[in-house]
């Protein structure tokens, strides 16, 4: 296989073309690399990777408040040459991201000026204008790159990649969205990539001629005024003659970030073909990325000649071993991203990283799965993801196991929620927990409906109960009418629609079911009581961008403000700005919530061990539930 091939950039030889995609994580105070990270970077290495490209690393603060990892301390160093040995004693090789800074994309506060190429626009507070660098602050932050590059190859780092993409501060200076500067920094190609290339030179001089230099730029923004493929290509070009070793392609920007960071609502290989477009013009090895989890889309990339190395984000985050499983054709058995960045959320809301599919993710040695009492009998009681997850478990720590299901068919809610084709991420998840559970020794139990009585003559040790949520189906006159249905009900195809659909909720469930539907209605239009949709759902900022952009594309219609009153006569009868409306509808689909099921856990508690996992307890989203499964049956 191409993937495992042995491969080389510059004088850096890699045991296969994987590599982890550099993506930040939480740091000491003083920003060296902290302990978790170092044993959350070492176990990708452990799992296979060739190379593990870090996250952000300041080379300076003096124009920006510490953002990432900062390289100006003797711990930091120290910090970093342990992390190089970690990852080393796995085979694998580490490439250190350096950043110029932020610029724009600094998150300060409403008052304080960021540093920018030019005095534009803050990106998180708009109208609130940058401050232009000066020439002496450009050519030091120049030496400090250097100075930076010079450190990470003291510390035994096998190459260091220049952090110029995305429309952070190197990328503002090569864009002429950012660069207004009238001097030999602004203006022309040539001028807006010097401080670019004055970094590579300034680079090369300080670390040797064959210490791997990669180049992590963006050729394509894809949003108005953004950089157009064919001023990328003369980029990379320039970048070549430069002198760096490697490109690394990146698409997108915040300001259509989901095109950067992808999402569960993109397709596979988002990015592949930009790649492939800048490979035909260089002759150096070229890095993609973009959705690339399935084994075989990253083979049949590198085959196609579309790519040099493939990277992988978020996916390495969900899998850490995805190269191993590969090796031992294991594949079956690789935990996929479901696109939901929760990850990213947590990191931008101030938490500790984590992943939903992954709750070993950033806490490697955190939460150990020891063995068991093998005499210990547990029952799960329902077949969801919460209630999978702690079957799996529980079987993993050898104890005698059975899940009950009422339904014929496991996943629970996951089967609405990865019903539309553009949720296929979320359906791919559901075939992996099922699978996994039937290889494991859990004794399930389809149709088999958990009564109070035969619970309790079970005699278990411990009881799960994971018996879901259910839809909510408000007190609205007509609801019962034979065109009002829920919204599961399409997302699963149990029952049809008609050419006008009207969906009453604008949540999370309700957006995407109105996407879903106009794939074929030719009109739907959601109702919603609050003044904005997805005022509710609290997700990652590039998922909102990427869901409102499916919504534009699929033209579905928002009424917001609105009170529904009637159903009646394949019609909705709503109140909006104190008047009464109509709107005409072939289907309606309530999307207005769930209600947990907590009938069974009221009926037993306390009578038998019991504990209440995942939607039963809190309807929430499949990181609690996964989570919450997964954590209630290690502690037992």
């Amino acid at each position: 296989m191409k993937i495992l091939e042995h491969a080389q950039i510059g004088k850096m030889k890699l045991r296969n073309r994987i590599y982890m995609a550099p993506m930040g994580t939480s740091t000491d105070p003083d920003g060296s690399f902290s302990d978790r990270s170092i044993r959350y970077y070492e176990e990708r290495a452990k799992g296979g990777f060739g190379l593990i490209i870090t996250g952000a690393n300041q080379v300076t603060t003096k124009y920006e408040a510490k953002a990432c990892n900062i390289l100006e301390t003797p711990k930091s160093i120290e910090q970093l040459n342990f992390l190089v040995r970690r990852i080393h004693n796995h085979g694998a090789k580490l490439c250190l991201q350096l950043t110029p800074g932020l610029g724009r994309m600094q998150f300060t506060t409403a008052d304080v000026r960021p540093y920018a190429a030019s005095e534009v626009d803050s990106f998180w507070f708009p109208g609130l204008k940058c401050r232009e660098l000066s020439k002496d602050d450009i050519q030091f932050i120049v030496k400090k790159m250097a100075e930076g590059a010079a450190i990470a190859k003291h510390a035994e780092v096998d190459a260091i990649e220049l952090h110029g993409y995305g429309g952070y501060l190197m990328d503002q200076f090569q864009s002429e969205l950012w660069n207004k500067r009238t001097d030999e920094y602004g203006g022309s190609l040539e001028n807006r990539m010097r401080f670019s290339i004055e970094c590579i030179k300034a680079i090369r001089e300080a670390v040797g001629p064959d210490f791997p230099i990669l180049f992590k730029f963006t050729p394509y923004h894809g949003v108005p005024g953004g950089r157009e493929l064919a001023e990328g290509i003369e980029m990379a070009k320039m970048l070549e003659e430069a002198g760096v070793d490697a490109l690394h392609v990146d698409v997108g920007c915040y300001e259509a970030w989901y095109k950067a960071i992808n999402t569960v609502y993109e397709p596979p290989c988002v990015q592949l073909d930009v790649a492939a477009e800048i490979k035909k013009h260089v002759n150096i090895p070229v890095l993609s990325q973009g959705k690339m989890q399935n084994p075989e889309h990253a083979e049949a990339a590198l085959r196609k000649g579309k790519a040099d190395f493939i990277g992988l984000g978020h996916a390495a985050i969900c899998e850490p071993h995805w190269v191993n499983k590969v090796l031992r054709r294991e594949t079956y058995d690789m935990v996929p991203c479901i696109g939901c960045n929760e990850c990213l959320f947590a990191g931008f809301s101030g938490k500790i990283l984590h992943c939903a599919v992954n709750p070993l993710a950033f806490a490697e040695d955190y939460y150990p799965v020891e063995p068991g009492d093998p005499n210990k009998r547990v029952l799960v009681v329902g077949g969801g993801p919460a209630g999978i997850t702690a079957a799996i478990t529980a079987a993993e720590r050898g104890m005698q196991v059975e899940l009950w299901e009422k339904k014929n068919e496991l996943g629970g809610l996951l089967l609405a929620a990865g019903g539309p084709r553009f949720k296929k991420d979320v359906m791919d998840y559901v075939h992996y927990l099922v699978n996994k559970l039937y290889r494991s020794n859990v004794k399930i139990r389809l149709m088999k409906e958990a009564t109070p009585e035969d619970v309790l003559a079970g005699n278990f040790d411990k009881v799960i109960i994971a018996t879901g949520s259910s839809p909510v189906m408000p007190p609205i006159k007509g609801i019962d009418q034979p065109f009002v249905v829920g919204a599961n009900d399409l997302l699963t195809n149990k029952k049809g629609y008609g050419k006008k659909v009207v969906v009453l909720g604008g949540g999370l469930v309700g957006c995407e079911t109105a996407c879903h539907c106009a794939e074929r209605a030719e009109e739907v239009t959601i109702i919603e009581a609050l003044p904005e949709i997805l005022m509710t759902v609290k997700h990652s900022k590039n998922n909102d961008q990427s869901l409102r952009q499916l919504m534009k594309d699929c033209d579905v219609k928002t009424i917001t403000n609105a009170k529904v009153a009637e159903f009646k006569d394949n019609k909705v009868y709503y109140e909006k700005d104190g008047k009464q409306e109509v709107i005409e509808a072939d289907t309606v689909a309530i999307a207005a919530g769930y209600r947990s099921n907590t009938s069974l856990y009221e009926a037993i508690n306390g009578k038998v061990d019991c504990a209440v996992v995942g939607d039963a307890e809190v309807p929430d989203n499949i990181l609690r539930a996964v989570h919450h499964g997964f954590h209630a049956v290690r502690c037992i």
